[in-house]
């Protein structure tokens, strides 16, 4: 089912005013890092989006499968993140007021309700659906190793203090940010470390899967 020109053009339009608009926000509310991570998951994904999806929706019966289990295996992911503080470990590793209120208010609240909306556009092939399914692809899929590096970097707050702490960033009190770098702990782990290979793998496999349908289609 071919997407109508004003239709195209109306997708494209919201699709680049919520890239830019959600990293405008996340850079004010949260700080560099974050939005470097999610501003190129949109970017990456606008274009693959843009190729693939927006003329032509992909059959709902290959992509929905594919979506709602990147997102369920990222549930359980977030699930790891929240127990182990990532929110803020993330603060005091970049020195950035991601406290844990705002980190279950985007990834436990108002990520699983834009990802339910989403199956059902992905449903009806509403070509939105899909940008919003691809940024997941990207995001999860492939910047989820962003949690091997982790562990390497230099805190910027307190690198050497093994505890957890509570500080002032930016007129925000973070607290009880933990501290996982790797030459003061001894252990190479970093919040929800574990289980980021797990929306990984659906995530990529979508990336492939999606794309080879698309050539075949083409030819």
């Amino acid at each position: 089912m071919q997407t109508s020109k004003q239709t195209q053009i109306i997708s494209v339009t919201v699709a680049i005013a919520f890239c830019i608009i959600a990293t405008t926000m996340g850079y004010i509310k949260i700080g560099l890092p974050p939005v470097i991570i999610v501003g190129g998951s949109g970017i990456i994904g606008f274009i693959f989006w843009y190729f693939t999806y927006l003329k032509n929706p992909t059959d709902p019966k290959l992509m929905l499968p594919l979506f709602v289990l990147t997102v369920a295996c990222l549930q359980i992911h977030i699930t790891e993140e929240y127990l182990t503080g990532f929110g803020p470990a993330m603060s005091r590793l970049f020195d950035i007021p991601w406290s844990e209120k705002g980190f279950l208010m985007v990834f436990a609240l108002i990520g699983p309700t834009i990802y339910t909306l989403t199956t059902l556009g992905l449903y009806y092939r509403i070509p939105l659906a899909g940008f919003i399914a691809w940024f997941i692809f990207i995001g999860p899929g492939v910047m989820e190793f962003t949690h091997f590096i982790f562990p390497l970097l230099q805190p910027e707050i307190k690198p050497t203090n093994l505890n957890a702490i509570t500080e002032n960033i930016n007129g925000s009190i973070i607290s009880s940010m933990p501290n996982y770098y790797y030459k003061t702990t001894g252990h190479y782990y970093f919040a929800g470390m574990w289980t980021a290979t797990l929306p990984m793998i659906p995530g990529i496999y979508a990336i492939y899967r999606l794309t080879k349908e698309h050539k075949l289609q083409k030819q």
